[in-house]
């Protein structure tokens, strides 16, 4: 077993490298609902825009499955360290570009084929970092204790959220034409600086014992994607469907929401920035609860109690936002990111990783909730703007999330988890 201080400094670093990571994927999705339609997308109508940010958006979340196979495949045969320190560059640099990318007005069509490009860039660097991150602490995580260590950089998430959400709306506070000339560059050009802040700490971390141990025994597999398709495809198939529920009410309410109430709605966008920021700030501080609970009441349990609940209050919580009273949509977002989201994402990671062996572990974690995200995260704000411009109500859109979350539901009833992933 990893001697404590070992532990405590893997925790550490992957929950801030993942905040950074994540941070970088954020703050593209929150421009896209708010400014790239109108600095990337001009000549479009502004529905049709704002369609064409969120498919760019929707971009990166399809590129990730081929950062899980391109960065599952050197994790699993020549470590995890390496390929967190190579994902952070991958995801960081190209962000702060971003920053400094001139608009339509200015160079024309490679503009939005550059947003797109970084885009690419930054779903396969999150695509083979997040696998790899879950992966360090949970493979140093004591016995029995692979769900809290497992939350830990699930934390990075909701972290990111607040980040990102604070980052605009300071620049929001701005005159609208400055906001929209040069205020919003600022959280991206932000990234140069996270991006290094990183780098130096995750080199500091060291290789996860149970790789350590796969290695030296002479484990390794030499094409781990040959292994999970040939032996593990089932566990992949059920990952994955188990993924749709969490990442599409994720992503509803990341993105979708926030360019429904503030378009549609004509809601401040202060006010929905702002309940995103409390909704991430429970999630925050209860994903280590709901961690220690799959600990104590199993993963599967407690990944199921939160998909159930999510069936259950799915339409109501659109019908709260289609009201377009500020309380009420309020209420909607902070049930949604800080209640519903730490219940399904904390257990997640622990409990997917136990569906693996070691020396295929990065790949098929990695697969299932890359692409579980490109299904059901990538898709969703395009479907849910699709379906609102089809009947004009928000209510298909709740039917729609409740769809998936019985899927996943009868998804995680059918695993059988038969790893360890904890350190022994």
């Amino acid at each position: 077993m990893a001697p404590a201080s070992s532990r405590t400094l893997v925790a550490c670093s992957t929950m801030i490298g993942t905040t950074i990571e994540w941070y970088d994927f954020f703050i593209f999705g929150t421009a896209s609902a708010l400014i790239f339609s109108k600095v990337y997308f001009p000549s479009f109508d502004p529905a049709v825009g704002t369609l064409l940010a969120l498919t760019t958006f929707a971009v990166g979340l399809f590129a990730r499955p081929f950062g899980a196979i391109l960065f599952g495949h050197f994790g699993d045969r020549i470590g995890r360290k390496k390929m967190l320190v190579a994902g952070l560059l991958l995801m960081g640099i190209p962000t702060g570009v971003i920053g400094v990318l001139p608009t339509y007005d200015q160079i024309g069509i490679l503009a939005p084929i550059a947003l797109l490009l970084i885009r690419v860039c930054q779903g396969v660097a999150l695509g083979g970092e997040w696998g790899g991150a879950v992966l360090m602490a949970v493979e140093h995580a004591p016995s029995r204790r692979g769900g809290l260590f497992g939350s830990l950089p699930q934390m990075g998430c909701p972290a990111a959220l607040i980040l990102s959400s604070v980052a605009f709306s300071l620049v929001g506070l701005l005159p609208a034409d400055q906001f929209e000339a040069w205020g919003w560059r600022l959280p991206f050009i932000a990234s140069f600086v996270l991006v290094f802040v990183g780098f130096f700490i995750r080199r500091k971390v060291n290789e996860s014992p149970s790789f350590k141990k796969l290695s030296a025994t002479g484990g390794v597999v030499q094409i781990p994607i040959a292994r999970v398709f040939s032996k593990h495809l089932g566990a992949v198939v059920l990952g994955t469907a188990a993924k749709l529920g969490e990442i599409t009410l994720f992503w509803l309410f990341a993105i979708f929401v926030l360019s429904y109430a503030t378009g549609k709605l004509q809601l401040p966008r202060s006010e929905v920035l702002n309940a995103t920021t409390v909704g991430a700030v429970i999630m925050f501080l209860l994903m280590p609860v709901c961690g220690i609970l799959s600990d104590k009441f199993g993963k599967r349990m407690v990944f199921n109690a939160g998909t159930l609940l999510l069936m259950i209050s799915a339409v109501p919580l659109f019908l709260l936002i289609e009201t377009g009273r500020v309380e009420l949509v309020w209420l909607a977002i902070v049930f949604a990111l800080g209640i519903l989201y730490p219940i399904m994402y904390a257990p997640e990671a622990s409990l997917f990783a136990n569906l693996f062996p070691v020396e295929v572990r990065y790949t098929g974690l990695s697969m299932c909730a890359n692409i579980g995200g490109a299904i059901g995260g990538g898709i969703a704000p395009i479907v849910a703007t699709a379906l609102l411009g089809q009947f004009g109500s928000a209510v298909p859109v709740g039917l729609y999330l409740a769809a998936v979350s019985l899927i996943s539901f009868l998804s995680v009833l059918a695993m059988k988890p038969r790893h360890n992933a904890s350190a022994e």
